[in-house]
């Protein structure tokens, strides 16, 4: 039970403002921000079989990288983004950086970048600093950088609801920031939107993805006092859950008291005399 405000005070500290994927006012934004964005689709499978390239130039399958028990972290980029695609895998970095978990024994991270003009030299490069920034051993069996053609990108992207926009005025992409947590089996399990992820956000989203095959008791706990709110892709206090929790103690606390009154009460009764002192 100490773990637990260890826990929350933790995640107090390393939470962030979530960049918002949409504005309130959509009509205020200006173009081509009005067409970027995520549209949750939780519960949908994506296709495992799109084909991509790794960073080292070999054609695989996204199901290469979707393994039993293993939930899969997909952040959806592209290299040469000036800003808020490294934002974005910062953000990334930090949180996993948190976890106890391993990459590539506990979850799988796929980078795939939305440009299908990038190729394997730019995906290396990113996959090498990711994994430097990271600085865990072993974390390159779980790291993946991918890119590729337009139909397998265009395929990817919509499974996911994540739609952006090429500006040609600037020669860059508008696009929303977020990761995508899935299930080993390919489901949309969570959105963690924004570019910085609070670490009990990430690993409450890789545990529940996992189907609880992965984490500890504790996490178990947290998942009944917390709850995935699909509006802001992030995990909040369940009321109802924390009442029947409050309320379930109580009454333990009760029946446990009760029986305690009783077995003295029967013990007395039993030997009048052990409860008087010999005068």
């Amino acid at each position: 039970m100490k773990q637990i405000p260890q826990i929350l005070v933790a995640t107090l500290l390393l939470c962030s403002i979530a960049m918002p994927t949409l504005a309130e006012d959509p009509g205020s934004l200006p173009s081509p921000l009005r067409e970027v964005g995520f549209e949750q689709r939780l519960g949908e499978s994506i296709s495992l079989d799109l084909p991509f390239v790794d960073s080292e130039g070999k054609s695989v399958l996204l199901a290469d990288y979707f393994v039993a028990d293993r939930p899969v972290v997909l952040a959806l980029v592209y290299y040469e983004c000036p800003v808020l695609c490294s934002m974005v895998l910062n953000g990334l970095v930090s949180s996993l950086d948190v976890l106890s978990f391993q990459p590539g024994q506990d979850y799988e991270v796929i980078v795939v970048s939305f440009d299908p003009g990038e190729g394997p030299e730019l995906s290396r490069i990113k996959r090498t600093n990711t994994l430097d920034q990271l600085g865990r051993e072993g974390a390159e069996d779980g790291v993946h950088f991918l890119t590729g053609d337009p139909a397998s990108i265009d395929a990817l992207t919509t499974a996911i609801g994540f739609s952006y926009v090429y500006d040609a005025e600037k020669d860059q992409y508008a696009h929303a920031s977020g990761v995508t947590v899935l299930t080993p089996e390919g489901r949309i399990s969570r959105y963690l939107f924004g570019v910085e992820y609070a670490p009990k956000d990430m690993r409450l989203a890789l545990v529940e993805s996992a189907d609880l095959k992965i984490g500890s008791a504790v996490d178990q706990l947290l998942l009944f006092c917390y709850l995935y709110d699909p509006a802001t892709g992030k995990y909040g206090a369940a009321t109802m859950n924390l009442v029947r929790l409050g309320g379930g103690i109580t009454v333990l606390g009760v029946i446990g008291f009760i029986a305690l009154s009783r077995r003295r009460d029967r013990r007395l009764a039993a030997h009048p005399n052990q409860g008087s002192n010999p005068s």
